[in-house]
């Protein structure tokens, strides 16, 4: 699909691709996402797994590759690639944005608060997950806002999450704001449709494309209801 789009034809990505993380050894990363993302205490509300989660290191870098040098193509020039990690991926992650035809220029944190999990009351808490910035090419001056938060404070709210790995709505707002109101942004892991649903609740035309038919059925319902 993205091979379809036009040459410099979108103002931002704002994206979650898979993270193929959540696990020290390559078996357990390869495991079913939710056996890895949801809590033990929280199986109650249990949501639909996703696909494309069970890459090696390695796999993961070279696919990412490839579709990040597809976005460089649709982006136009100076338009914005945001793309969620955690701690386990981020530093492959601004290798692959940078491999794929992009600069990189920064890091900012999404802290999700003290609800955060940790393995045992030795660890700090893995309570941050993170977004990889970059520019296709120069990084222009905003006329209509910014500079911008380096660095969001959204807990994560069940009733917000239509996703195994959904991000806050009121996060998502946020990072659409980077570009002009009728900007494009495009979203290739659309999963249940934050990106799109916050793009339209702020006056931004979107494109999402979302490959698991659950989650894709759920973002149309929810880019709906903004409507």
């Amino acid at each position: 699909m993205l091979q379809q789009l036009e040459d410099n034809s979108v103002d931002a990505v704002i994206t979650d691709p898979p993270y193929c993380s959540g696990g020290q050894t390559a078996n357990v990363r390869a495991q079913s996402p939710s056996s890895k993302y949801e809590q033990s205490d929280n199986k109650i509300v249990h949501r639909p797994d996703f696909v494309g989660d069970t890459m090696d290191q390695r796999s993961w870098l070279h696919w990412c590759i490839l579709w990040i040098t597809d976005c460089q193509r649709i982006l136009k020039p100076g338009g914005y690639f945001l793309m969620f990690t955690d701690w386990r991926q981020m530093p492959t992650a601004s290798d692959a944005l940078q491999m794929g035809g992009l600069i990189w220029r920064g890091i900012v944190a999404w802290n999700k608060g003290l609800g955060a999990r940790a393995p045992h009351k030795g660890y700090f808490r893995h309570q941050c997950e993170y977004i990889v910035w970059g520019t296709n090419g120069k990084c222009p001056k905003a006329q209509h806002a910014g500079p911008y938060p380096g660095c969001f404070n959204f807990p994560v709210k069940q009733k917000d999450k239509f996703h195994l790995t959904g991000k806050p709505t009121p996060l998502m707002e946020e990072l659409v704001q980077i570009v002009p109101e009728r900007s494009v942004i495009l979203d290739p892991f659309a999963g249940s449709g934050t990106t799109c649903v916050a793009a339209k609740k702020h006056n931004r035309q979107y494109i999402g494309f979302e490959k698991t038919e659950v989650y894709y059925d759920i973002a149309e319902k929810r880019i709906m209801n903004a409507i």
